[in-house]
Parts: C-alpha cells; sequence; structure tokens
C-alpha cells in the first residue's frame, strides 16, 4: 500500500509540471500583450499566472519531497512536505494580489485611460479555453491517484479559466466607450487572487493544526462501532500526514476476553479502515467494557 502511495505521488508530478509548462506559456503571452495593448486587466491576469508558476512548483517540490521515505529525523516520512510548501505559495500570491490591487486602483484613480487593444480580449479567450483543458487533465489525474494537491491544483486552473474569461468581458466591455471597465476587471481578479491564496493557506494551516474533517470522524465512529466485537468507542482523532489519514482510536471490549481475541478485535478494525475507505495507518487502543 505505501509502495503504491509513493508510485501516485511520482505519477502526480505529471500534472504539476503540466500545468507550470502552460502558466510559463501563458503568463508571458498576456504580459506582453497586456503591456502592447495597454491593458490592465490583461496584465492582472497575466500576474495571477505567474503566482500559479510558483504554487504550482510548490506542488512539485513537495510532491517530490514527500516522496522520500522515513528517517531517523522524521519517523513519520515526510508527507507534510507538500502542505507546507502550499503554505509558503500562498504567501506569495497573496503579495501579488496585492500588488495587483494597488497597480489596478492607481490606474482607475488616474483616470484618462483610453481603451485597450482588442487583441487583449481574444488573448483571455484564448487562455480561458487552454486552462480548460489542464483542468480536465489535472482532475482525471487526481481522482485517479486519489490527491488533494493535484485536485487542488485542478481547481486552481478551472478558477484561472473563469478568471480568463472575465477579463475578456472585461476588455470587450471597454470598447464600448467604458475604459474604466478594464481597470474595474484588474482589481476583480486581485481580489480573487487574494481570496485564492487565503484558502491555500486556510486549507494548508488546518492540517499542519492536525485539524481533521469532522464528517469523516462522525463517518469511521460508526463504520468502527459495527465492527464485531466492538461495544462501543470511547475517543476517536484524527489527521492527516500530507494525502494520507490516520486515526487514533480508543475501542471498548468485552472484559470477558482474553488477550488474543481483544488483538484479533484491534486487528479487524485496522483492516476494514485501511482497506475499505483508504486510511494509511490506524492506531487501536483497547479497553474493557
Amino acid at each position: 500500500m505505501e509502495e503504491q502511495k509513493y508510485n501516485d505521488l511520482k505519477l502526480g508530478e505529471r500534472g504539476a509540471i503540466i500545468s507550470i509548462i502552460a502558466y510559463i506559456c501563458l503568463s508571458i503571452m498576456k504580459l506582453a500583450i497586456g503591456y502592447i495593448s495597454d491593458s490592465a486587466a490583461l496584465k492582472a491576469d497575466g500576474l495571477n499566472n505567474t503566482t500559479d508558476i510558483i504554487a504550482s512548483l510548490a506542488v512539485l517540490i513537495g510532491l517530490r519531497l514527500a516522496q522520500r521515505p522515513p528517517d531517523k529525523d522524521h519517523g513519520y516520512g515526510h508527507w507534510k512536505s507538500e502542505t507546507i510548501a502550499s503554505m509558503v505559495a500562498s504567501f506569495i500570491m497573496f503579495a501579488v494580489g496585492v500588488q495587483v490591487l494597488i497597480d489596478a486602483v492607481a490606474s482607475m484613480l488616474k483616470g484618462g485611460k483610453e481603451s485597450p487593444d482588442i487583441i487583449a480580449g481574444y488573448v483571455g479567450v484564448l487562455s480561458a479555453i487552454a486552462m480548460y483543458f489542464v483542468y480536465r487533465y489535472n482532475k482525471k489525474l487526481a481522482m485517479k491517484i486519489n490527491s488533494k494537491a493535484v485536485m487542488a491544483a485542478s481547481k486552481d486552473n478551472i478558477s484561472d479559466a473563469w478568471v480568463s474569461i472575465g477579463t475578456a468581458i472585461g476588455i470587450f466591455g471597454s470598447q464600448l466607450n467604458m475604459p474604466w471597465l478594464d481597470p474595474l476587471t484588474a482589481i476583480i481578479v486581485g481580489l480573487l487572487i487574494c481570496k485564492t491564496a487565503w484558502d491555500i493557506f486556510s486549507h494548508a494551516s488546518h492540517e499542519l493544526s492536525d485539524g481533521f474533517d469532522e464528517n469523516k470522524i462522525h463517518l469511521y465512529k460508526d463504520v468502527i462501532t459495527n465492527v464485531d466485537g466492538v461495544k462501543g468507542i470511547k475517543e476517536i482523532k484524527g489527521r492527516n500526514y500530507g494525502n494520507n489519514e490516520v486515526i487514533d482510536v480508543v475501542i471498548l471490549v468485552n472484559s470477558t476476553l482474553d488477550i488474543k481475541e481483544a488483538h484479533d478485535i484491534a486487528t479487524h478494525v485496522e483492516k476494514v479502515m485501511m482497506k475499505d475507505h483508504g486510511v494509511y495507518d490506524v492506531h487501536v487502543h483497547v479497553e474493557p467494557n
């Protein structure tokens, strides 16, 4: 099982690499055309893609570091590396988002700005189409290898596609004698970058502080309670090591059972959780009832 998880991490690198290549090409094109056409919205979208390069690099680095086996300093392995990398990326994304907002507001207050060249709008449409196909690939890959990091990357891909559509609408709309619509769209893009950064930070900090999905705790509690020989659950806790779930549970068994019988019930609980629900590791403590 552990070997398969390491293989999945290696396979997940493909999605990160494809995202990086796509973002590099799109950011260069958007920034170049943005400056040539004088479109604040397209420049903001291009800067958005540069943050996506950093985020995708963080995912790639995290996936590679997570493949390192346990050592004397990391007895539980390096699974949290991708989560740490995601948090670092969120700080960089937030800084870029704030800069986009500052530039966009300054452009709007400056006034007297002509509408950008319409070619900027076509670039936005082309970018949206490209990111949609990257999203489809990464989503399919994430479902195949059950990777939260790659799934998060796919969600970032589709949000970038929507941002590019919004950019194109703003640029096309500015052609209708409304040049202020272009910097207004840039402000919206800046806010979306900051929101994405906050979402990534919230998720990463939740996992790094050993937060765990309460709904899953309730589900696993019901599953374990239904295992033959388990009379009840005294305590159950969960935490994440990257994409891996670790469950700690104290089960109650009949006090008349001998040590071997109680151990067999604990082993059965472990097998059910790991085989049927994909839990990476289960620590079961038995108490008499």
